[in-house]
């Protein structure tokens, strides 16, 4: 079992993937720019800016940062208050706790939104770290965000370290950094995409990990050989 865990917040332990989309569609839409839904969510969980310039790229710097703002007004004013967490996040922090590994949160979001997600999940006594997005020039897949999380768990090594995320960047951002990817489908991605990106394990939903963490118990007055 890994030492520490970092989860990705958006899309993994939030249930939001749906309202963010259809925001970016919203606002691209009145910045006269229409996106199809489809690829939106091909690169749903990448950096914004990185996002547009793929998407549409004959808006130069200043326009994109006109959209990216109004996406964030957006997206606070009418879908921030609606989301809600994922069932079973607090039971696999749990469960990971128990084992004795540490837990850290890894997004790409910014702090008044992560504030209203923490509150969600309800989990605040058991995590040891956070990085957020404001820290950082570039989100994933840029590996910076995952970096901060890992210094701030203090001695564990990267390579100790798995990042549970639902986005293929949050995969290829945790490998940069060295460190293992885990991957959840809560945020549409295929497990094929999932998979390509170096996730090892992928499952359904994050309570789908409580029930791995629990399998993964040892029972008492047994030892646990592990076989490589």
């Amino acid at each position: 079992m890994s030492a520490a865990f970092i989860f990705d917040v958006e899309g993994t332990l939030i249930d939001c993937v749906p309202q963010i989309l259809r925001c970016w569609g919203e606002t691209l839409a009145a910045f006269g720019v229409p996106v199809s839904s489809m690829d939106l969510q091909r690169l749903s969980g990448m950096d914004g800016d990185e996002m547009l310039t793929m998407l549409v790229p004959h808006l130069d710097e200043n326009a994109r940062k006109d959209i990216l703002k109004a996406q964030g007004e957006r997206y606070r004013a009418v879908y921030l208050p609606r989301v809600q967490a994922f069932p079973g996040v607090r039971e696999a922090f749990s469960e990971i706790k128990s084992q004795g590994a540490r837990i850290a949160l890894a997004t790409d979001c910014q702090p008044d939104e992560l504030k209203r997600y923490r509150g969600l999940i309800n989990a605040d006594d058991l995590i040891d770290a956070v990085a957020c997005g404001d820290e950082v020039s570039k989100g994933k897949p840029a590996p910076e965000v995952v970096e901060i999380a890992l210094q701030r768990l203090g001695r564990t090594p990267a390579t100790l370290a798995t990042m549970t995320g639902d986005t293929p960047f949050d995969a290829q951002a945790a490998r940069r950094a060295g460190a293992n990817a885990w991957g959840t489908l809560s945020g549409g991605h295929t497990s094929a995409s999932l998979i390509d990106a170096g996730c090892s394990v992928v499952m359904s939903s994050v309570s789908d990990f409580g029930r791995h963490f629990r399998r993964q118990r040892p029972v008492p007055g047994i030892r646990r050989i592990d076989i490589e």
